[in-house]
């Protein structure tokens, strides 16, 4: 509810004519209303952190890199940049920092906010900033025209901004002077200057409350009503805040600051607040504050009483350093049944189900009505939880499980007494496209939605599009939901969509998976399925809301609401590619990566040739995995080892990580996380963008046709291309090239169905997360060996986390990837390594590796290389690939589609 008496709930988007703002780094990030709050990193910001002012002052700017690399594995969406401090050159130390930030392709690729009290140092990191960034800040403090001034500049290097609450009589410290100050920025803004209004970013100013001053009483109140009408006034607005200024009062009682903080928060996004500074550690979940301490942290943010300041500081000092309590694992063995059963459910504990139900069974005239009651209640409870962000992916699955176990007990007697069919909301068939392998993220989404009463029909992966639309038939399904994460497996999902139409299959299509997006099925795949509707689903929590709209009584609306978000984003799509300027591909080479070769000296290979490796230790190789994408696969984001210390989900990653090592632990015992690899080694030298390969006689094995990025860059950027990275034919110069193939997944489908038979949908699916974790840690470990032995050109000596960074010489890029997305280039490593006879990974027709834990790529040595992103590319490129691979246009066209700017 909102606390404001004319509003019923909270805040919605109502300014459908605009299209949404959409900041950008390497990758995009857009502001839709189901974006709910963006985190804006601060602790590269002098001003902020001692430790990021210390590294500048003492100009360790490499450290303080690992500052911002830092904030971005922890979460932060946007990151904030201040070099706001006397003793620095604060322009100087912002070109420095950005530029290096930009050479970074795990930091640049979220947008960068230039935050500053010193318009030349802003302006200074906007010549720097790639992509689109945001300015904080601005205000009409200086007046009109020097508001204006700035405005206009910063329009024209491309960025938003955030307008402060300020102006030429002081800060805004009332709801009228908010707004006052609001409206007349905003005006300035879009009618004087030509600014877009979804770009500017008001902050209305979060002030302290709780000061024991009468006049910072309504501090709170003030900001949450200036939020709602700035949002309901202001069309395209977003608004923004500094969450930690409100609890300033208790700085050194973190369990009253942190209830504070999520109180306010709560409070803040449910009246249109999308955006802010918020230190993730000083949040506690807004329904885990204790009930006393939240009534009285609300009544002061509220401001609900007179004496709410003193309350609150009256109980604040016995709440000080109070630890959490929890309900001890014996006690709810104690309660009634159906509560019990509850618990079980929400906490994925199977040990008694069998004798709850049976409890419960004996006591109902039908074991039909164990289902239909307890149970269901215990899920519906465990699907609001999930929904409403309270429970996270890896219990949900876990509920699953218990679930399961609980109707396969009951199965026998249901069917002895043929009490009736069990409820269901409606059928879903789920499938990963024809010719791909990957199934974790169907296989979540598939228990996410069982747990919350819909009948799901997994088809698996590889399935054809005319086997969905007879499946789909055969089943009267409600929706069909495809999966994908290789590129190829956009233009299936897209041929699915066409064979729908062709065949009269009027159900809604949801598309999801690691490579497509909301502009890529509004611009291509909505349009192939004019009769119905598509939807894009970022992920298994989000599945649950849009199956239920597209099956309940708001569908029209919903679908409307679809469509017209659908038809902004094809519009600004198209419009922003007008804008984009691109170069010829004669022209791009001619801006090639630049590499001093008459000092270049390569080393030579202690080994050359292609090597089998069939006893490799895969205890040794579960030292080199990275557990941060481990979670991520669980949905749970943040960067190992500090996630399991997170505030918010530090607690459940703790557990999944016990249950991950326990696993791993068990498999490796048991031999499942066999892992194999091959890997070669040959000399190779390029002509414009192909690399030639040779073997040891001088013969020609191989060519690799590398893309070259075409996008028009500034004066001190680079049209790169993997080629670059070889010594070019004209030099002379003897130079190298690696490839490899790992796999660790050859039993982990058979080890995996074994647990779905059993009714264990989390440990199949952890199982194989784990064998991706170890494919790639087999990856890193052999890149290392080549490093160091096989090839021999370094003598590094790098920690685990050195080696997740990357700090070490050279690269491994993977087809199909930003580098080299071209698929086509993985059956040119498969030939020179006879990858399938040697290791058994086999490629499908759309050229993913078969088991599905496996990796490959190539390897080069240069000190210079580097990954980077190729971007957008133009058709004269494409045309020019297929003579150079005598592969016919059209096919080339369609293995580059996601590339091709069309």
């Amino acid at each position: 509810m909102s606390i404001l008496k004319e509003f019923k709930g909270k805040y919605k988007y109502k300014w459908d004519e605009l299209p949404f703002m959409k900041l950008s780094g390497l990758e995009p990030l857009v502001f839709s209303p189901e974006t709910n709050f963006i985190n804006v990193g601060e602790r590269t910001n002098v001003t902020g952190s001692k430790k990021f002012l210390r590294l500048i002052k003492e100009e360790k700017f490499e450290e303080a890199i690992d500052v911002a690399r830092e904030q971005v594995e922890g979460g932060a969406q946007i990151i904030d940049v201040n070099m706001d401090e006397g003793m620095l050159d604060g322009e100087a130390s912002m070109k420095r920092f950005l530029n290096l930030m930009a050479a970074e392709p795990d930091i640049s690729r979220i947008p960068v906010m230039i935050d500053s009290s010193k318009w030349t140092i802003i302006e200074a990191g906007l010549k720097c900033v790639q992509g689109k960034g945001v300015v904080n800040s601005i205000s009409l403090k200086e007046g009109k025209n020097q508001f204006i001034t700035q405005g206009k500049l910063i329009k024209q290097y491309g960025a938003a901004v955030i307008v402060m609450a300020f102006d030429e009589n002081g800060q805004a410290d009332s709801y009228e002077r908010r707004i006052e100050i609001c409206r007349r920025s905003y005006n300035i803004l879009v009618n004087e200057v030509g600014f877009l209004p979804q770009d500017i970013i008001f902050d209305p100013n979060v002030f302290p409350v709780a000061t024991g001053m009468k006049e910072h009483e309504n501090n709170a109140v003030d900001f949450f009503k200036a939020t709602r009408w700035i949002r309901e006034n202001l069309p395209g607005a977003h608004v923004s805040g500094g969450v930690s200024n409100v609890s300033f009062s208790f700085r050194g009682n973190n369990t009253v600051r942190e209830a504070m903080h999520s109180a306010f928060l709560y409070h803040a996004i449910n009246e249109g607040m999308d955006m802010g500074i918020v230190n993730p550690s000083m949040l506690e979940v807004y329904d885990e504050i204790p009930k006393d301490l939240l009534k009285k942290v609300e009544d002061v943010l509220l401001n609900r009483s007179a004496n709410a300041t003193e309350s609150l500081l009256d109980f604040a000092q016995n709440v000080k350093g109070s630890a959490k309590q929890e309900q001890k694992t014996a006690e709810w063995r104690l309660n009634e049944v159906e509560e019990r059963l509850e618990y079980a459910l929400i906490k994925g504990i199977t040990e008694y189900i069998e004798l709850d139900v049976e409890e419960i069974r004996q006591k109902v005239a039908k074991p039909l009505e164990v289902i239909e009651g307890p149970l269901m209640n215990g899920m519906n409870t465990v699907g609001d939880l999930f929904g409403e962000g309270k429970m996270f992916l890896p219990q949900v699955v876990k509920s699953a499980r218990v679930m399961k176990k609980a109707v396969a007990y009951l199965t026998p007697y249901i069917e002895k007494e043929k009490g009736g069919e069990k409820t269901s909301k409606g059928k879903i068939l789920m499938a990963t496209v024809k010719g791909d392998v990957h199934d974790i993220g169907k296989n979540i989404v598939g228990v996410v939605l069982g747990c919350n009463h819909y009948d799901v029909i997994d088809l698996g992966v590889m399935v054809p599009s005319k086997k969905i639309i007879e499946e789909a038939k055969k089943h009267n399904v409600d929706i069909i939901g495809l999966s994908g994460l290789i590129t190829p497996s956009l233009d299936e999902m897209i041929d699915v969509a066409r064979e729908m139409e062709k065949n009269n299959v009027h159900i809604p299509l949801l598309i999801g998976g690691a490579t497509t997006s909301r502009v890529h099925t509004a611009v291509k795949i909505e349009k192939e399925l004019p009769s119905s509707s598509t939807i894009h689903v970022l992920d298994a929590s989000r599945s649950v809301p849009v199956v239920g709209k597209l099956l309940g009584n708001t569908k029209v609306d919903y679908l409307n609401e679809i469509r017209s978000e659908y038809e902004k984003l094809r519009t600004y799509h198209f419009n922003k590619k007008d804008q984009k300027s691109y170069l010829t591909i004669k022209e791009a080479r001619t801006n090639k990566f630049p590499i001093d070769w008459k000092n270049f000296n390569s080393t030579k290979p202690n080994q050359r040739g292609v090597f089998h490796l069939h006893d490799l230790s895969s205890k040794e190789i579960a030292s080199f995995i990275d557990w941060t994408p481990f979670f991520q696969t669980w949905e749970l984001h943040g960067r190992y080892p500090r996630i399991l210390k997170d505030e918010i989900v530090g607690e459940e990653a703790s557990k999944l990580f016990k249950d991950a090592q326990e696993m791993l632990n068990h498999a490796l015992e048991k031999n499942w996380l066999e892992v194999e690899a091959v890997y070669g080694i040959w000399e190779a030298h390029t002509i414009e963008d192909d690399i030639f390969i040779f073997d040891e006689k001088d013969e020609l094995l191989a060519v690799s046709h590398c893309l070259r990025q075409q996008t028009k860059k500034s004066s001190k950027a680079f049209n790169m291309s993997l080629s670059d990275f070889i010594a070019p034919k004209s030099t002379g110069i003897k130079d190298y090239i690696g490839a490899f193939v790992v796999t660790a997944g050859k039993k982990i489908d058979q080890i995996a169905k074994k647990f779905e038979e059993d009714l264990d949908d989390y440990n199949s699916i952890m199982i194989k997360a784990l064998a991706d974790r170890m494919a790639e840690a087999a990856a890193e470990y052999l890149h290392q060996k080549v490093r160091k032995e096989y090839w021999g050109y370094t003598e590094e000596q790098f920690s685990n986390e050195e080696l997740i960074k990357e700090k070490y010489q050279g690269i491994r890029p993977a087809p199909g990837y930003p580098a080299c997305p071209d698929h086509t280039e993985k059956e040119t490593i498969f030939h020179l390594l006879d990858a399938t006879n040697k290791v058994g990974v086999e490629l499908t027709e759309s050229l993913a590796m078969y088991p599905v834990s496996s990796v490959s790529g190539w390897y080069f040595s240069n000190p210079e290389s580097k990954y980077f992103g190729l971007g957008k590319i133009k058709m004269d490129q494409v045309e020019e690939l297929s003579t150079r691979k005598k592969v016919d246009l059209s096919v080339m066209k369609k293995w580059l589609s996601p590339n091709l700017d069309d």
